[in-house]
């Protein structure tokens, strides 16, 4: 469902908010979800190894089941999908791939190739499990914000949720060690307009310039 009109990315942002209320017999195909994804992995990530992946939850009995880890919030069961966004704290292990593809697309020659590849070795291994789950969670924040603006711009709703619980979801979709639960996306048609909302002023954030 492409949106009929092209609109600004300014518009975009500010049509977007969270919907809680979604149409249950609203269904958004595999294809359409697999292009907004796609789309989204265009977000930058720290040493460009794109620390997310993605579980798509569509069928019926498993939202439910997903419902009941997320504190029995109701968008999750009728919203059209459930977009898990998992952190890679093993990011690095991307590193041939990444550097790899930019060589062969003639973004980089073979020397930078190797050195990025070899910088990225000598560093991120040896970083703390916290420190790469922290790159990691950002990362995985700004691919869901793009997500979002993109389902927003077809004419899909959103709402994330940070609400449930790790373990569970976990243990419920076998999870292995590299990767861990940060947001879960609800996407859909609205059934009910969202609640608007405020923002604080500029001037309450903006600390100053220097």
């Amino acid at each position: 469902m492409q949106a009929t009109l092209t609109k600004t990315l300014s518009e975009v942002i500010k049509e977007r908010h969270s919907v809680r209320k979604y149409d249950p017999a609203f269904e958004i195909s595999q294809e359409e979800l697999k292009s907004m994804l796609s789309e989204a992995t265009l977000a930058p990530s720290s040493s460009n190894l794109q620390p997310w992946r993605f579980i798509v939850i569509q069928d019926e009995d498993t939202k439910r089941e997903l419902r009941a880890i997320a504190n029995n919030q109701e968008q999750v069961e009728t919203a059209s999908a459930v977009i898990a966004v998992l952190g890679d704290k093993e990011m690095y292990k991307n590193v041939e791939k990444v550097y790899r593809g930019a060589f062969e697309a003639g973004f980089m020659d073979e020397a930078n190739m190797n050195r990025l590849i070899e910088g990225t070795n000598k560093t991120y291994p040896f970083a703390s499990d916290e420190v790469r789950k922290n790159i990691a969670s950002f990362d995985a924040g700004l691919v869901s914000m793009q997500l979002m603006l993109i389902a927003k711009d077809r004419g899909y709703d959103t709402v994330p949720m940070g609400g449930f619980n790790k373990e569970q979801f976990v243990e419920k979709f076998n999870v292995s060690e590299r990767f861990f639960p940060v947001v879960l996306i609800a996407v859909g048609k609205a059934a009910q307009s969202a609640f608007q909302t405020t923002r604080l002023p500029l001037d309450d954030v903006l600390i100053d310039f220097i």
